[in-house]
């Protein structure tokens, strides 16, 4: 009975084994353990919704599971992977079975739609991001998107204020992250922006005091939203940039009213090297010849340690234009011009200046400006020298 039981078991595994073999071929492909997850953000609010993960099987293709945690899901949710960044857009590279209201969707994927073959590895490097849609009806209404492969980000971002300019109460961000790739995605966030309203914005060269040409043309900022995001991967004239060129940058950033008021800024920041360093010097600039004309002059440290020299003036005529400069000496003394200054706006009564050097040329950084041997006057007009409307010791001097 033993050898007979033994036989009938011999038998029912070789009948398994060919049955098999037999099934056209087909072999059952395993996941190898080696997988990589990407995020997928809730479109309206930024915060993580799910995660889209892509795991290797044995046979090199792939598995793609999504999950979404969300208690909006109703029906099934059309899913696709297209080409290029979620912020340029781009067609649809693979389409992957829906989300159904559980939030879940897995699909192994061999090829791209149009026949191309496409590996695991070639999967999770894609140039390309993921769009999770309402319903097949309302495809335009996303539920939840995420940059995927190259496009992904690596966790390094940076951080610039854009501070209120000629619009009343418009102020916000612009964040800078890092993609896999090394390229950049800038995301302008503005705050009290008019419903409806499109703000050209774009990253400039030089300090916002000195001015400079467009370096990059970002997404005009949507005024409902008060966002715009870009990918950077290089300047208007094609020259490559990195993300750490980029954070590296000698630029600024103008968000402008509209495309026909570009005069009028809504929102101004310095980026890169140019951001100051929270180190700052004041010095007071009291009357002289002029009655009721006095204030302050700041000095601020950049990352690049040159200076932003502010000069905020109280009780000057609108519409005057005042020369400023930095002389050598005290100003008990006198001295000869060393720095000249943007003159002060008598609308305004403020002048802002980039210092990196002497007007010699001979460099000089925060710390030499604020013990240097001098001090500022500031002139009626071009036509009017001799008559100050305002005058202070700085660096070495103050408090003489």
């Amino acid at each position: 009975m033993k050898k007979l039981k033994s036989i009938f078991t011999l038998i029912l595994v070789s009948a398994l084994l060919l049955s098999c073999g037999d099934d056209d071929g087909a072999s059952i492909s395993l996941e190898t353990g080696t997988e990589v997850s990407f995020n997928l953000f809730d479109v309206t609010g930024g915060g993580v919704l799910g995660t889209a993960t892509f795991a290797e099987l044995s046979d090199g293709t792939t598995k793609v599971t999504i999950d979404i945690a969300s208690s909006l899901l109703v029906g099934d949710h059309p899913i696709h992977i297209h080409e290029n960044t979620a912020a340029e857009g781009g067609d649809i590279a693979v389409t992957l079975n829906p989300v159904d209201a559980s939030g879940m969707s897995e699909t192994t994927v061999e090829t791209l739609d149009d026949g191309t073959s496409i590996s695991y590895n070639e999967l999770v490097t894609f140039d390309g991001y993921i769009n999770v849609h309402l319903s097949a009806a309302e495809l335009a209404t996303l539920v939840a998107q995420g940059d995927i492969g190259v496009n992904a980000f690596t966790g390094e971002s940076m951080s610039y204020d854009l501070n209120e300019a000629d619009l009343v109460g418009i102020s916000g961000t612009a964040i800078f992250e890092e993609r896999v790739s090394g390229e950049t995605l800038v995301t302008l966030m503005l705050e009290n922006t008019p419903d409806g309203g499109s703000h050209p914005s774009h990253i400039h060269m030089n300090t916002a005091a000195e001015g400079g040409d467009i370096a990059v043309t970002l997404e005009s900022v949507n005024g409902t939203s008060g966002m715009s995001k870009t990918n950077v991967s290089a300047l208007d004239d094609g020259t490559m940039i990195s993300y750490n060129e980029l954070i590296d940058y000698d630029g600024y950033i103008n968000v402008h009213a509209s495309a026909d008021d570009l005069a009028t800024l809504a929102a101004q920041g310095d980026i890169g090297q140019n951001v100051l360093t929270g180190m700052s010097e004041t010095y007071d600039l009291n009357e002289v010849d002029v009655a009721g004309v006095s204030g302050t002059v700041t000095f601020s440290q950049r990352v690049n340690d040159e200076i932003l020299v502010t000069i905020q003036l109280m009780g000057t005529t609108q519409g005057d234009s005042h020369p400023t400069h930095i002389h050598f000496n005290s100003a008990a003394e006198g001295g000869d011009i060393a720095v000249t200054l943007t003159s002060v706006d008598g609308t305004t009564g403020m002048s802002q200046t980039n210092v990196s050097a002497l007007n010699d040329m001979t460099s000089l950084t925060y710390n030499a400006l604020i013990t240097f041997d001098g001090y500022i006057n500031v002139h009626q007009s071009t036509d009017d020298l001799a008559t100050l409307i305002a005058q202070g010791d700085i660096g070495a001097n103050a408090g003489m």
